[in-house]
C-alpha cells in the first residue's frame, strides 16, 4: 500500500500539470483546498478521478455533461460544487 503522504504529492502534482490550463487551475486549486482533510478512502476516491481525461472532465464540469465515467462520490460531489 503506498503512503499516504506519498499518494497526496502524487496528487498535487498531477492535479496541476493537467495538459491543459484551464483544468491545471480548476483541479489544482481544488486539491490545495481540499486534500489534507481527505480521508484514505476520499484521496484513492480523487486519485481515479485524476486519471480521467481533461475533456471529459471538463465537459462534465463547465457544460454539466453527465459521464458514466465520473464515479459518483464525496469528491465528485465537492468538485462539481467547487468555485474558483
Amino acid at each position: 500500500m503506498i503512503n499516504k503522504e506519498v499518494l497526496k504529492k502524487q496528487i498535487i502534482y498531477r492535479s496541476t500539470h493537467r495538459g491543459s490550463k484551464e483544468m491545471d487551475i480548476l483541479l489544482g486549486n481544488f486539491v490545495k483546498k481540499y486534500v489534507d482533510n481527505l480521508t484514505d478512502e476520499d484521496l484513492a476516491n480523487l486519485d481515479s478521478i485524476l486519471k480521467i481525461e481533461d475533456e471529459i472532465l471538463y465537459n462534465w464540469y463547465f457544460y454539466k455533461n453527465n459521464s458514466e465515467i465520473i464515479p459518483k462520490n464525496k469528491i465528485s460531489k465537492l468538485l462539481k460544487e467547487f468555485k474558483l
